[in-house]
């Protein structure tokens, strides 16, 4: 993967996969890679998705939900879309994609308990969390 200096992460409503990400994506790039999220129907930031981040010690509470068209597209090096049976927003930019796909943690159709809801979020932060590992390895691999 190619040197790059900001990322940004796309699903639909800019709530759940890629608010994780965004906050996971701070926490191991760290200040010298901008990361951003968005989505196509911004909502707000799920509760679920702030108590499965906090598990590891990661606020996002101070994250919002955005519109894609908010993003400027000269400021993004990186695109990762975490869509897997939604359509994933357009963004037009010249910038490398990689697709995460990663079925919504929230379920919103299942009938499931608090806590087993909450285990969707966890699978899908752990498993965000592993691909933004293997990103920085490949990374740091490239730039020696």
């Amino acid at each position: 993967m190619e040197e790059f200096r900001s990322v940004l992460f796309l699903c639909v409503a800019n709530s759940a996969r890629s608010q994780m990400a965004e906050g996971l994506a701070r926490h191991i790039f760290g200040p010298e890679v901008e990361v951003q999220s968005a989505g196509s129907a911004p909502s707000r930031v799920n509760p679920y998705a702030i108590k499965a981040m906090a598990e590891l010690g990661i606020d996002i509470t101070k994250q919002r939900s955005k519109s894609v068209r908010s993003i400027d597209p000269e400021g993004v090096d990186l695109v990762i879309t975490l869509c897997a049976e939604e359509v994933c927003p357009v963004f037009l930019s010249s910038a490398p994609r990689l697709h995460w796909p990663l079925s919504d943690p929230d379920r919103k159709h299942e009938e499931l308990s608090d806590e087993e809801r909450l285990e969707h979020f966890r699978v899908a932060r752990d498993e965000i969390a592993s691909r933004l590992r293997e990103l920085v390895s490949t990374r740091d691999e490239d730039s020696k």
